[in-house]
């Protein structure tokens, strides 16, 4: 069994502390068991990776109110930092592709063909392009003059034609429709109103209120690994599922209905939030705050 860090031990004891159990850290930070257990004793190698090991302490230790930047600062020297295997998988994803791009090097043999090829490839295109310009001439020799008749002499008076009123107001009709149909739909998008972010006391939270709006729907666009939750007001789970997506994977969510949404977010700069397609502006840059969380309020009324 492995023992305890020195970090993974003032993790434990601020827990204890406060009479949380590991199911009900896992409940509150959305961790998964295993990963809490993992932390406190150091065991830093079953984590999805070692981005993930610096964000899963900082929310582990806001969960017990702790500072997470005095902590990772202080115990640095315990948490694998995430330069070193960055430059360890560029260094292993570089050497195939040198071995490739070598094996792309034409031979001598195929560069003193290319010339020849070249000019066969002239030689053609030109026999091709006369052929097509033959043709053409001989199919226009070829057409038939047609000969124009007389115009006809119109003998009997031309009938009057009633217009045809239902036809006019039928089609009258439906260009007011769609008028009214695009006036209603550009009256919507002008009342939903999405305040602009108010960054709480954790400086982790940013506060919106979206009025205005008939609908609500929450849109999380991924664009690389991250984690994703989405709570409502009572914190219960009402994305699809809270864990690590990855790039191109989008989580959608209708919170019509709710008063609240709480989205959580590990690698913000992985993420773009939309509500009702409209895109929320971080409050806070990601680069500063990797992981935050985005409360959005709900009012039909403005």
């Amino acid at each position: 069994m492995l023992q305890l860090t020195e970090l993974g031990t003032r993790l434990k004891e601020a827990r204890l502390s406060k009479g949380y159990s590991l199911d009900d850290l896992q409940e509150i930070t959305k961790i998964q068991k295993r990963y809490l257990s993992a932390i406190e004793e150091g065991n830093y190698s079953i984590m999805p990776g070692t981005f993930y090991v610096r964000a899963f302490i900082k929310q582990y230790a806001e969960a017990v109110d702790l500072s997470a930047d005095e902590l990772l600062e202080t115990y640095k020297s315990e948490v694998p930092a995430n330069k070193t295997v960055e430059s360890t998988t560029t260094a292993t994803i570089q050497q195939p592709q040198s071995r490739r791009s070598l094996s792309k090097i034409p031979s001598k043999g195929f560069m003193d063909l290319m010339p020849k090829l070249v000019v066969a490839l002239f030689i053609i295109m030109a026999i091709v392009v006369f052929w097509y310009l033959f043709q053409q001439k001989v199919n226009n020799n070829s057409t038939p003059v047609k000969k124009e008749e007389p115009p006809q002499v119109q003998v009997d008076p031309p009938k009057t034609s009633k217009p045809d009123n239902n036809k006019g107001n039928a089609t009258a009709a439906g260009e007011d429709q769609n008028t009214t149909d695009k006036d209603k739909t550009k009256k919507d998008k002008k009342q939903q109103k999405l305040s602009k972010g108010t960054l709480v006391n954790d400086n982790a939270t940013t506060d919106y209120t979206l009025t205005g709006a008939k609908d609500f729907k929450i849109r999380v666009e991924v664009s690389g690994e991250t984690w994703v939750g989405v709570q409502d007001e009572n914190r219960l789970e009402i994305s699809k599922k809270a864990t690590v997506y990855h790039a191109d994977d989008i989580v959608e969510v209708d919170a019509k209905g709710k008063e609240s949404v709480r989205i959580r977010l590990g690698a913000a700069s992985n993420a773009k939030v939309f509500v009702n397609d409209e895109e929320v502006e971080y409050a806070i840059a990601p680069a500063n705050r990797p992981t935050q969380n985005i409360v959005i309020k709900f009012s039909e009324k403005e």
